[in-house]
């Protein structure tokens, strides 16, 4: 299937590695132009040099710590001068806050800051153009409704779902469509290394909650992501999809 991505620039944050690192490579492999942000500026060079082998357009790669509330507007404009235009938003940068019940106010608006605010301002930094031009598209990867542990990441991605499906009212007749993609158990630094740090935990994990009975790779984020990117997906905007293999029960 041509998903017609060809030319259209694509920016995608949280880039250096797991999700956001695959969603760039597989974007450019479908033609588009990338723009690639995380705060480890070495591993978005490396990205550059994965996709250019494979043949597709370099990406601009562009170090940010989207917790200053400056960059979003600072990464727009760069954007802009270099392409005249922005296509697609992947918000992808962000990372579980697990807090105890007396945590400090500090340690929620971080929270908020990098999970919520930073995906809403990067929206609203690039929607006026997309507007403009009648025709964009917004994909937020957020995560579960079902927490597990008491974790103000979960508390700041439901305010995304939230604030995405209103968006979705005001912009959809501008032909901007935006989706928040929820995953499950994703190989990925934070899972792999943080939350299930054994195959054996890994295996035990999947058997127990996952129909599937295994965890997921980036590519099954990003082969959707691409699709809900495309022409092909017009029709479809402000939902929450999850990419789990099963695992959440809600209805």
């Amino acid at each position: 299937m041509d998903l017609q991505l060809d030319g259209k620039v694509a920016v995608v944050t949280g880039a250096s590695t797991g999700i956001g690192r695959e969603i760039a490579k597989v974007l450019a492999a479908e033609g588009a132009q990338t723009v690639v942000i995380a705060r480890r500026t070495h591993l978005l060079e490396t990205l550059r040099g994965e996709i250019d082998a494979a043949g597709g357009k370099p990406p601009l790669v562009i170090g940010s710590d989207l917790y200053e509330r400056s960059e979003p507007a600072r990464i727009r404009d760069e954007v802009l001068r270099n392409f005249g235009h922005a296509d697609i938003l992947v918000n992808d940068a962000g990372g579980s806050r697990k807090l105890e019940l007396d945590a400090p106010d500090e340690a929620w608006d971080e929270a908020f800051a990098i999970n919520f605010t930073a995906v809403r301002k990067m929206a609203h930094a690039f929607l006026p153009q997309m507007q403009q031009r009648k025709w964009g598209r917004i994909l937020n990867i957020t995560g579960s409704m079902e927490p597990r542990v008491f974790n103000a990441a979960n508390a700041a991605k439901a305010g995304v779902h939230a604030w995405a499906k209103g968006l979705s009212r005001v912009i959809g007749k501008d032909g901007v469509t935006i989706n928040s993609l929820q995953p499950g158990r994703i190989h990925s630094e934070q899972i792999d290394q943080r939350v299930h740090p054994t195959p054996e935990d890994q295996a035990q994990f999947a058997q127990a909650n996952i129909p599937l009975g295994y965890f997921g790779d980036p590519q099954d984020m990003a082969y959707l992501t691409a699709f809900l990117c495309s022409e092909k997906a017009r029709y479809i905007t402000g939902q929450r999809i999850y990419v789990d293999g099963g695992l959440h029960y809600a209805i």
